[in-house]
């Protein structure tokens, strides 16, 4: 089995050089670091991370919790982390909480327990209200939820400004009755309420909104009754992509047609949202970027804990299908 003795030798580096490509490859000039990465292909070393682990009195782990799981926001921000995670030669433990603040702290201490290099997760509401970043042994990066004063590096999508520009297009269109649903558990969904309203605001027109838990089975659920009203709303904006695949469900359940019978769009560009029989108008979030950003920025922090906390707002892209023409016919 080959050494670290025997990479640095390889690569024609001293073992301090391999080590810090190891634990610490940002800090290594790129040139150099791909020969040591090579060498380390070539041997087929693996580092000692036990042996590491009592050097360094610190695991080389993250944690990454996230609020659901199946939520395919989540899937994709996990994906760049672990790519990122993978890269640098970091383990990675997911944690899912369900929106559950009780369940979030015990994730969270179990992080301590293991002695994590840092976590990035999506806090809820509560968890955010109550979060005191001296509470913890390591450095926090929140993606997706944050208050406006919270201390941590944080990145996040421009939501009022998306929500506004959604809520804009189907006034656009011809819609004048358009009511959100959005869930309740999380400052996105507050941010993305406060668009919408300014949007209609500006119109003279009053919002309506369903606040709800944050799930597939409440937009089927909200849905299914507003479109059993006689007089209900004649477009429907849900604030993420499980509430919006609930009133996919529920337009089809009730046999309406959109567009025609009624207006439909929301956030998150996934693949079902492209498919003929759907075709939803959406904000597509940049997923990947938003976890690779988040990743970045914690391999920042280890390697400089005290620089100053950043904030990285990212922009998401207005994707106009079918389900969104208005009743002239017209896309708006």
């Amino acid at each position: 089995m080959s050494s670290i003795k025997d990479v640095a030798a390889k690569a024609g580096v001293s073992t301090t050089t391999v080590s810090r490509v190891l634990s610490q490859p940002q800090a290594v000039r790129p040139a150099l670091r791909a020969q040591v990465e090579e060498a380390i292909a070539a041997l087929g070393y693996r580092p000692n991370l036990a042996a590491r682990r009592l050097r360094q009195q610190r695991a080389s782990l993250l944690g990454l919790i996230v609020s659901d799981i199946r939520s395919p926001f989540f899937t994709d921000v996990g994906r760049a982390v672990e790519d990122m995670a993978y890269r640098h030669g970091l383990r990675l433990i997911l944690c899912n909480t369900d929106e559950n603040p009780e369940k979030e702290h015990s994730y969270l201490q179990l992080m301590a327990d293991e002695q994590a290099s840092g976590v990035i997760y999506s806090p809820t509401l509560d968890g955010l209200r109550r979060f005191r970043a001296s509470d913890w042994p390591f450095p926090v990066v929140m993606v997706d939820r944050a208050l406006p004063d919270t201390p941590v590096d944080r990145v996040l999508l421009d939501n009022e400004a998306a929500a506004r520009q959604l809520t804009e297009h189907l006034l656009a269109a011809g819609y004048r009755r358009i009511a959100l649903l959005v869930g309740h558990q999380s400052t996105t969904g507050q941010e993305r309420q406060a668009g919408y309203e300014a949007a209609l605001q500006a119109r003279g027109l009053s919002p309506e909104v369903h606040r709800v838990a944050p799930t597939r089975e409440a937009g089927t659920q909200v849905a299914a009754a507003l479109l059993a009203q006689a007089d209900g709303p004649d477009a429907l904006l849900a604030s993420n992509g499980l509430l919006l695949m609930g009133a996919v469900q529920a337009l089809q359940a009730a046999g309406k047609r959109s567009p025609g019978q009624i207006g439909l769009a929301g956030f998150d560009n996934n693949d079902w949202t492209a498919l003929p029989s759907v075709d939803v108008t959406v904000i597509a979030q940049p997923t990947y970027d938003i976890g690779r950003t988040a990743a970045e920025l914690m391999l920042q922090r280890m390697d400089d804990p005290e620089r100053p906390a950043r904030k990285v707002v990212l922009e998401g892209q207005l994707v106009i299908r079918g389900s969104s023409r208005g009743p002239d016919g017209i896309k708006g």
